[in-house]
């Protein structure tokens, strides 16, 4: 079976001059395989494409993809959008007592498959014709045909977090309370608002909060609401681990009674919140697979490994490992610049540094609660804050890409990277960033046009092309899925290495982490009050430093060596904690 994709913003026939009619071979020989539709726009009849791929080759903007899938799938198609339109092959089941997780790649059809359960669209089956009645039938025997005949009634009421929380000031205006007030249709406003740290929210404005508060409200909202489907969408971004393991808790709580789905990119917290995966393979924005549920951690495994059993499929060509042994420290290091001891007053907030060293062809990992004075110090070492006591007088470029990004600029990506430097024109900038972090596609876009997840990666490959000897990401991990985040972390290492430079990561998602980093920097305190700076360390003292003062252990899982959030007060919790290994035990190295 063969589909034929045209992303219709892409194709511009005006422009090219329509060279896949041109150069297709079927076309040439006089039939109609490749045609100009009402809009002006490309059509590809599926039936007498042979896939010969020419056409992708000749399209100057990209705006085409034939892609062959096996035959089984043609009984599984759920939604397609329109002739040479995105297509969708299965839909998770919602299940009543159960969390239900969403896994899968950007532009896979998690978005299109949860407006179907949420009742936003019908699946049309593939056909324009198709009613609800086809829709039951084609769905009959399986838990998912009564749960759409209910969503076809309007008996089910549904509650959703959003994926972008940084759009909710423009959406509501006024107070914390007023928008909690609203959305607590189960009268548990209080106590939802203690778990998720709100009570000293309540009374700011909306449009005042932070990225994090913003993420917890929106979370608060969504759980509040008295529906019989909950969906959130990544509920992670802008939060530290407690806060996230906090979210984790209410909404597996949430999942004994009712029917909660979620997509999330942490694994470590997906593999807490979740009692079943359903995995989405395919082509980001070609089309989508979604499988039957799975046990969390047997499902998040196979991901992983990128090899499917029970389907038989492999969804990537090599499985995403993680080191067993923390990194050791370098024999030959080279150490790019020294700080003393320094502080800095912002408001009623201190920060107090200790002193280290940061070495040249290395990745240090930043760990730390949120409010607590990453950011800060990241302004400090590049040059935007100057400290109250002690010096930082070394002579060192930084580039700094901040926690929080806004396409605030009427430009393409082409023109603004090239604005940053001529390089990204080279070869080692194609193949080592923009092709590995699929940027090349986004190129001739607007930056105004990109999603949350394409302006990261441009804001990522944007700080490691400026002119620098230190580069800081701050939460770079922010929209990524797995793929995206793996891919980043390899690009970020190997840009280390081979630039001889030095890269701090400020992030909370611990599988980045631990494959990015060679040692830590750890930060602990008050937040909001006070925090200190210790380190950098290795990967063992600064892990086991940073979740001992969250309480917190993990373990490694036996077959992929992947971080694990033990529960708390469990067995092992109580004996790592006994003996003060609070990342992993020593055995499991």
């Amino acid at each position: 079976m063969r589909i034929a994709i045209i992303d219709k913003d892409r194709c511009q026939p005006r422009k090219c001059a329509t060279e896949c009619i041109k150069y297709c071979p079927k076309v040439r020989s006089g039939d109609e395989t490749i045609v100009l539709g009402e809009d002006g726009k490309a059509v590809i009849s599926e039936e007498l494409c042979v896939g010969c791929g020419i056409c992708i080759k000749k399209c100057p903007n990209q705006a085409i993809m034939i892609i062959g899938l096996p035959d089984k799938l043609a009984d599984q198609l759920t939604h397609r959008y329109g002739e040479n339109g995105f297509a969708l092959y299965g839909l998770p089941g919602p299940a009543q007592g159960r969390v239900s997780g969403l896994l899968g790649q950007n532009g896979i059809g998690k978005t299109t498959a949860v407006k179907i359960l949420s009742g936003q669209m019908m699946p049309n089956l593939g056909n324009k014709k198709t009613t609800w009645e086809d829709v039951f039938e084609y769905f009959s025997g399986s838990e998912l045909q009564e749960y759409l005949r209910n969503v076809a009634e309007k008996k089910v009421k549904t509650a959703q977090k959003p994926q972008y929380v940084d759009l909710l000031p423009k959406a509501v205006k006024g107070k914390v309370r007023d928008l909690l007030k609203k959305a607590d249709e189960r009268g548990v406003m209080d106590e939802t608002a203690a778990e998720l740290g709100l009570a000293g929210l309540l009374d700011r404005q909306i449009s005042e909060l932070s990225g994090g508060e913003l993420q917890r409200v929106a979370i608060a909202a969504c759980a509040m609401r008295d529906a019989g489907f909950y969906f959130f969408d990544e509920v992670t971004p802008y939060l530290d681990i407690y806060q996230r393991i906090r979210c984790a808790k209410l909404i597996k709580r949430m999942g004994e009674a009712r029917n909660v789905m979620v997509v999330e990119h942490d694994l470590a917290i997906l593999d807490l919140l979740a009692d079943v995966v359903h995995i989405g393979y395919g082509e980001p924005g070609g089309y989508g697979v979604i499988t039957h549920p799975k046990g969390v951690r047997v499902g998040i495994n196979e991901y992983l490994k990128g090899y499917l059993p029970e389907e038989n499929i492999r969804i990537r060509p090599r499985p995403i490992e993680f080191e067993v042994k923390a990194p050791k420290d370098q024999k030959d290091v080279v150490r790019l610049l020294e700080f003393g001891s320094f502080s800095k007053t912002l408001d009623s907030f201190r920060l107090d540094v200790r002193g280290g060293e940061l070495r040249k062809r290395e990745v240090v990992g930043v760990v730390g609660q949120n409010g607590i004075g990453k950011t800060t110090f990241a302004r400090l070492l590049a040059g935007e804050l100057a400290p109250d006591s002690g010096k930082l007088d070394f002579n060192v470029k930084i580039s700094y890409k901040p926690q929080y990004i806004k396409a605030d600029m009427d430009m393409g990506v082409r023109e603004y990277l090239r604005s940053i430097s001529l390089q990204f024109e080279g070869s080692y900038f194609r193949s080592e960033i923009l092709a590995p972090m699929q940027i090349e596609r986004l190129m001739d876009c607007s930056l105004n046009d990109l999603s949350g997840g394409e302006l990261q990666r441009v804001a990522i490959a944007a700080c490691l092309g400026r002119d620098a000897q230190m580069f800081i990401l701050d939460e770079p991990s922010a929209h990524l899925d797995v793929e995206q985040r793996t891919m980043t972390t390899k690009v970020i290492k190997r840009f280390a290495e081979n630039n001889d430079v030095t890269v701090c990561v400020i992030d909370h998602d611990i599988y980045m982490i631990d494959l990015l980093s060679d040692r830590l920097l750890v930060f602990d305190g008050e937040p909001g009050v006070r925090g200190e700076v210790h380190g950098p360390f290795n990967m063992r003292e600064g892990m086991n430093r940073f979740l001992a003062s969250l309480d917190i252990t993990f373990r490694r899982d036996e077959e992929t060596k992947r971080p694990r959030v033990n529960k708390a007060d469990s067995n092992l919790d109580r004996e790592q904690k006994k003996i003060g290994e609070y990342y992993y035990l020593p055995q499991a190295e």
